[in-house]
């Protein structure tokens, strides 16, 4: 695939075999995030795991001090006055039963986040096929299994984002938006490496992170130099 003109001169910006510093590797991407809209900026890690094993599996969530600067909607499986409970703390929709064959029949998928109770988890687990591979499958280790649907919610809206390792051992996950501040991006992502760093399986042998780099949608990945995060 032809990269565009813009992409070729952020490319020059970045020394390809070069590690970062977490301050440098912003800055370029500050000036070479450049496309009409407010590009979204991830981070790529790649952990020295193997997912396959439960021992190691790495997943969780945090929530980044400055958001995501992103909108999210949440959808919150819940019964009774959790209903009411949901909808008052800002759930975009709230419900039960009702909304199952809308998913599974209707590919009703209109939503960021799914937050359960656990009297609920059984009505989910009907939509296992469904939200399974995108990602959105209530996990009480990411606290979106809760009876405190309040405080989930507000954490969300707040910025809280899950990660968890893809096939490849690779957490993908956004840290702000190219218009962020320096600082706040960087804050953000020091509140990210500071949650997967923690969360490192007592299994995990040898070199935990094996690469990190920081992107912004449509720029050159920045790698940075993993040992200034430390384990």
């Amino acid at each position: 695939m032809k990269k565009g003109k813009r992409y070729q001169e952020a490319v020059k910006l970045v020394e390809k075999s070069k590690l970062y510093d977490l301050g440098d590797a912003v800055a370029i991407l500050k000036k070479s995030a450049s496309a009409k809209f407010d590009e979204t900026i991830e981070a790529h890690i790649r952990l020295g795991v193997d997912g396959r094993h439960a021992d190691q599996q790495v997943r969780g969530a945090v929530v980044l001090p400055h958001g995501t600067g992103k909108t999210v909607k949440v959808l919150v499986f819940a019964k009774g006055d959790n209903v009411d409970k949901a909808l008052a703390a800002g759930a975009d929709y709230a419900g039960g039963d009702e909304l199952v064959p809308k998913i599974q029949n209707e590919g009703w998928l209109d939503f960021d986040v799914v937050i359960a109770t656990p009297d609920m988890m059984g009505v989910v687990g009907r939509l296992g096929r469904v939200l399974g591979p995108k990602g959105l499958m209530p996990n009480p280790k990411a606290g979106t299994v809760t009876m405190d649907v309040v405080k989930a919610i507000e954490d969300v809206k707040a910025g809280k984002i899950e990660y968890r390792l893809d096939k490849a051992n690779i957490i993908h996950v956004p840290v702000g938006k190219a218009s962020f501040s320096e600082e706040n991006i960087a804050d953000n992502f020091n509140a990210l490496m500071n949650a997967v760093i923690k969360a490192k399986p007592a299994a995990a042998k040898g070199q935990y992170l094996k690469s990190v780099t920081i992107t912004s949608t449509m720029g050159p990945g920045i790698k940075l130099n993993p040992i200034k995060f430390g384990e």
